[in-house]
């Protein structure tokens, strides 16, 4: 616990190099809980690095917080390597470029070389960068699809994957070593430049990466054929650049950009949850619609690397969850392939296991394998880089979250919408060419597979009491597990944070096999089932439901029970 008065007390002397922040201590002087919701804790820095709200104190995002992080990162970077070098890149959110030059000049003042993007790029194009340039780390300032007042810094390690838990530690430690204010090394940015110890990154790496997400593309003579109409929405963030050049190069020419969220804008006036999760990102999208109906609707979070989309049928625009566009992705690349005689022997998709089991599903059907990791892209990435080292990263077909991030192709290691938006897009005129939309081939698919609908809930915790609750509420179900939900047995429970899964009915245990995390898990009863993961970026709990019925109105009727249920767990 800090001394809360105390650093109050010196932030007011001493942060001096942002006058926002000398305004926001001024205006907080004598407001106990103000006070004590910046300084009761210091952000927490793992293997997603920091995120937190913008502001003044060391709850916060700001010059002194990314900078004790950074100098940490330097102190690590040069005990683990000879003449390091990092990439950096940032996003539209407040703050984000000068938070990624000061970052800059820090490394730059402990003599690492930094790779700069000269303008805000979506995060795959970091990863991809940190892997091109041979760098021994990356850094990129982004919240992702969090709200306005939000954003973050998140740290990647040579592989181009963010970083694994022993260097997210060795790094931390570091940082718990380093004054946020005497403790810093720091040099002007320009100056930096000027020196050559910051260098820009130039367009012949832009078009390189260009070429690798083409690459993956399978039926451009199609797309460049078909008719389809996009219209796309980059959410103000990174993508408009990016997207819009790779949907020209497969020859897709009608799309039509939302103007109100074309240009980068951290604000996110029109839409204060740029989260493609949600409906909300696609209002301006659909008002479009009245004078130019598009076929498909394409959302892009603020860093790029999620994407939504809504599709037309019927006269109406349906929104497609991310496991649906998951499933989708891997009956076109698995099928496509095969039919191009292309699908390799022991094709793999790769998945996070709260991603919907339709997937492997739809992947036996393709004699291709799935294998299933826990949340966070990072462990996709080095299951692909697995692969590569044994030289069979072509069995890698297609990488996805039930959370909207998907990647083909292994030239990043990271969740890639710029790709994902490119096959998305492909894949609809592939099909609009056989005559059915995107919503259509999924009722085929279901029709074929049976329904599975998988909801996610998200239980919110704010501030210090928010997250003793969120310990609380685990912990309760850890030493209480449940033998039923909503009438459903539990036939197996699996805590991932002792990495063992029991099975109920025979008191067997066995082990996971995966990286301990704070997760529970419970098989249901008819292939019904939960999850509970507290985030580990935001303060809140995610349920993940799902319920098998034989028809949409019955697995509707399973996850209302089983929502009902679960919410006397989670208040």
């Amino acid at each position: 616990m800090n001394d809360i008065n105390a650093l109050y007390t010196r932030w007011c002397e001493m942060a001096v190099a942002d006058p926002d922040l000398q305004s926001e201590l001024l205006s907080i002087k004598g407001k106990t809980e103000e006070i004590n919701d910046r300084f009761y804790r210091n952000l927490e820095f793992g293997t997603a690095g920091l995120r937190g709200v913008i502001g003044a104190g060391t709850n916060r995002m700001n010059v002194y917080t990314v900078g004790q992080a950074t100098q940490g990162l330097a102190s690590y970077l040069l005990d683990e390597y000879d003449s390091p070098s990092v990439a950096i890149a940032y996003d539209s959110r407040i703050k984000s470029c000068e938070f990624a030059k000061f970052a800059a000049g820090v490394l730059a003042a402990n003599g690492i070389k930094v790779w700069f993007y000269p303008e805000l790029v979506p995060t795959p194009m970091l990863s991809f960068a940190v892997r091109e340039l041979k760098c021994k780390g990356g850094i990129i300032i982004t919240a992702s699809h969090n709200p306005a007042e939000y954003n973050g810094y998140k740290c990647y390690d040579p592989e181009g994957y963010q970083m694994t838990d022993e260097a997210a530690a060795r790094t931390y430690g570091f940082i718990q070593k380093t004054d946020m204010f005497s403790g810093i090394r720091t040099m002007d940015f320009e100056a930096a430049v000027e020196k050559g110890i910051v260098e820009y990154i130039g367009d012949d790496l832009i078009e390189k990466f260009y070429a690798c997400v083409e690459s993956c593309c399978l039926s451009k003579d199609i797309a460049a054929k078909s008719d389809l109409r996009v219209i796309y929405t980059p959410l103000n963030g990174t993508g408009n650049k990016h997207v819009r050049a790779m949907l020209e190069r497969i020859g897709i020419k009608n799309v039509s950009v939302v103007k109100k969220q074309e240009l980068p804008d951290g604000n996110f006036p029109t839409c204060p949850y740029p989260n493609p999760e949600i409906k909300q990102v696609f209002e301006e999208a659909i008002r479009m619609t009245g004078q130019y109906k598009a076929d498909l609707l394409l959302a892009t979070d603020p860093d790029c690397d999620r994407v939504g989309i809504a599709v037309l049928d019927d006269g109406e625009y349906k929104l497609m969850t991310g496991n649906e566009v998951g499933v989708l992705l891997a009956e076109y690349l698995l099928s496509r392939r095969k039919e191009l005689g292309i699908l390799p022997e022991k094709a793999v998709v790769v998945k996070s296991f709260v991603t919907t089991d339709l997937v492997d599903v739809v992947a036996s059907k393709y004699a291709a394998s799935v294998t299933k990791l826990l949340t966070g892209f990072k462990y996709i990435g080095e299951y692909i880089t697995a692969l590569e080292a044994k030289g069979e990263a072509d069995r890698f077909v297609v990488g996805m979250e039930e959370s909207y991030g998907y990647l083909s192709g292994i030239h990043a290691r990271d969740k890639d919408a710029v790709v994902a938006s490119t096959l998305i897009c492909e894949m609809a005129a592939y099909y609009k060419s056989k005559g059915i939309s995107l919503y259509e081939k999924m009722q085929e698919i279901y029709a074929e597979h049976g329904f599975y609908l998988n909801r996610v809930q998200s239980f919110e915790f704010k501030g210090e009491s928010g997250m003793e609750k969120m310990i609380q509420i685990m912990d309760t179900l850890r030493n209480n597990s449940p033998v039923s939900i909503a009438g459903y047995k539990v036939l197996v429970a699996s805590d991932y944070k002792t990495g063992e899964c029991r099975n109920l009915a025979t008191g067997e245990a066995s082990a996971i096999g995966l990286p301990k995390s704070n997760v529970l898990s419970y098989s249901l009863e008819g292939a019904n089932g939960v999850i509970i993961r507290p985030s580990g970026t935001e303060p809140k709990i995610k349920v993940y439901f799902t319920a098998r019925g034989t028809d949409a109105d019955e697995a509707e009727n399973i996850y209302t029970a089983l929502s009902d249920d679960m919410e006397k767990y989670l208040k």
